[in-house]
């Protein structure tokens, strides 16, 4: 409806009115909040967190509204229109931008149970978001560097712990938790320094999802693998704003979760963690190959033939 206006005053327009939408929200978050802080009691909490949920999503919606107000963006989305708002999803998506969630929250909102993000624990510190995430129960993850955990190795246990507890929350209650495998945005020295074998993609970290398998158990009921691609050029969050992402490209599809990924111990069994390495492998060849095949003909790639490493999976 605003896409006749020039991209900086659009820009500022949307900037305005996620800022207002999400005061709004969170202020209901943070009422809902403190009657769960202070009555900490599993009663309570399956009535208070649908309601808590229910309000993120009418954020989402909100957020969709300004999106079509101030955007003329080319939605190709497939793979959502058979999914169900109901049960327990793990889903997992590649990363570029903080565009992403956007298009993750926006594609997915209403289709599954509210995402769940396994966030970086210095988000925590965002203004107001940062204390809604907290308050809906997001897990913060701290990040250690290999030397850290070489030093202090009961620093692994950590994340764990943080995964178990937000995940026994989860299960009370129709959750998707949403993990970025690549645990960071993709960049060209990224995936240099890090001898990628995959073209479009960063290195998989399958800690998080064994985790949040190991703590609950069978709740779910299958992978969502969500391939996100921006044609025109990975926007930053101020070119969203402005409306200059021409296009964004989604394709989603159920994987099953074996079994027995739900009984393994991806910590101290050796065995269990490769054969959960393979299977994440496996996704992430399949979803390179989709990207490439998404990408427009004569388009850039995401590192040339040459910075390809090819290493076993």
């Amino acid at each position: 409806m605003l896409g006749f206006l020039p991209p900086v005053v659009r820009g500022v327009i949307a900037f305005l009115l996620l800022v207002i939408n999400t005061l709004f929200w969170c202020s209901l978050v943070f009422v809902f909040s403190l009657v769960k802080l202070v009555l900490p009691f599993a009663a309570v909490r399956q009535r208070i967190d649908p309601v808590l949920n229910a309000i993120a999503t009418a954020w989402i919606a909100c957020n969709s509204g300004w999106m079509r107000l101030t955007q003329r963006t080319k939605w190709d989305v497939q793979g959502v229109d058979a999914l169900t708002y109901r049960g327990w999803y793990l889903v997992n998506a590649n990363h570029q931008s903080w565009v992403d969630i956007f298009v993750l929250q926006h594609t997915l909102n209403r289709r599954i149970p509210m995402l769940k993000f396994f966030l970086k624990q210095q988000l925590i510190y965002v203004p107001v978001i940062g204390l809604a995430w907290w308050a809906l129960d997001f897990p913060f993850m701290a990040r250690h560097s290999k030397a850290d955990l070489r030093k202090n190795p009961a620093l692994r246990g950590q994340d764990r712990e943080t995964t178990r507890r937000a995940c026994e929350k989860f299960a009370l209650v129709p959750t998707s938790v949403m993990n970025f495998a690549e645990g960071t945005r993709f960049t060209a020295d990224k995936h240099k320094s890090q001898g990628s074998p995959y073209r479009h993609l960063l290195k998989p970290k399958s800690g998080a999802l064994a985790l949040a398998l190991e703590a609950m158990g069978a709740k779910f009921q299958s992978l969502i693998d969500v391939t996100i691609v921006y044609p025109e050029g990975v926007p930053s969050f101020w070119d969203f704003l402005c409306g200059r992402t021409a296009r964004v490209v989604v394709r989603a599809r159920e994987v099953p979760i074996p079994p027995s990924f739900a009984q393994g111990d991806y910590v101290a069994d050796s065995v269990f963690r490769g054969k959960f390495h393979r299977w994440l492998a496996g996704i992430w060849a399949a979803k390179d190959k989709e990207i490439d095949a998404l990408m427009p003909p004569g388009a850039t790639p995401s590192v040339t033939p040459a910075e390809t490493v090819q290493t076993d999976a």
